[in-house]
């Protein structure tokens, strides 16, 4: 017996939201203890520490990229330090998406998420390694006042550096040369001044013989930019050291203390 096309159409998204996508939540391995749930279709997790103050909104790390297998174990030292000090840690996975509008719209779903139902508060420490600082940054330009700081472990900046333009061009919807004469309506190097205004802080740590993300084209170029508006950022250069899992980048003592200072500061007046 012939299933209609409307009734197989709709067992077949019922299998998917039933079987599918628990399937892909299951899959995601942390490297501490946590819960992975699914937002608009995306895996995404968070793990709170123990001993939440009761009755005031949860400081958090917003970590990025959320890819299959990340975070790792490389961040456990990082991790097990923030949730020390009542911190949490949260992050979705967005794919390849470069920064684009679709990935941005999935983070502000999972922020609202996690601001209204989870207790957690409504300024995030953003921490974004690689390409997770491109995904990141661009949408912390459009949401200034929900950034409590930003960190980054060589971090993308820079869309024509990382990934370049034709590899991040279908993200946007546009062709390389579509984008290429909007790119500054997109690239965070060019988009600075609502975080500057915003006061909000900046920390990186970046190799001077990174090949994949050059210091000079993302980290380096932030801050003479950011400096010129007026903004805070400490960027730490690692002499000899490239795009790579160095543990140094990950046991980062410099970084944690400015996230750990920053989260526990009160929330910025407007």
């Amino acid at each position: 017996m012939l299933v209609p096309m409307k009734r197989l159409f709709s067992l077949l998204i019922v299998f998917y939201f039933a079987v599918v996508m628990p399937l892909q939540a299951a899959e995601k391995r942390l490297p501490l203890k946590g819960e992975v749930f699914i937002i608009q279709e995306h895996t995404a997790f968070l793990i709170l520490p123990k001993q939440p103050k009761a009755g005031k909104p949860i400081p958090w790390v917003w970590y990025a990229p959320t890819l299959r297998g990340l975070p790792s174990n490389s961040e456990k030292w990082m991790f097990e330090r923030f949730l020390k000090e009542g911190i949490a840690i949260a992050g979705v996975d967005v794919g390849e998406s470069y920064g684009s509008p679709k990935g941005q719209a999935v983070y502000t779903a999972l922020h609202e998420h996690l601001v209204k139902k989870r207790g957690l508060a409504k300024e995030a420490c953003l921490l974004g390694r690689s390409r997770g600082g491109l995904m990141l940054y661009c949408w912390a330009v459009e949401n200034p006042d929900k950034v409590r700081c930003i960190t980054g472990i060589y971090p993308v900046c820079n869309i024509a550096s990382y990934p370049g333009l034709k590899r991040a061009c279908g993200a946007y919807g546009l062709t390389a040369e579509q984008l290429e004469a909007e790119l500054s309506k997109h690239n965070p190097i060019d988009r600075l001044a609502p975080l500057a205004k915003a006061k909000v802080p900046i920390f990186h740590i970046h190799g001077d013989k990174d090949s994949s993300v050059p210091l000079e084209k993302n980290s380096a170029l932030i801050k003479e930019r950011y400096d010129k508006l007026g903004g805070f950022m400490t960027l730490e250069i690692v002499k000899g050291q490239g795009h790579n899992m160095w543990p140094g980048w990950f046991q980062s003592r410099n970084l944690v203390d400015f996230v750990i200072k920053h989260a526990k500061m009160p929330t910025r007046k407007p």
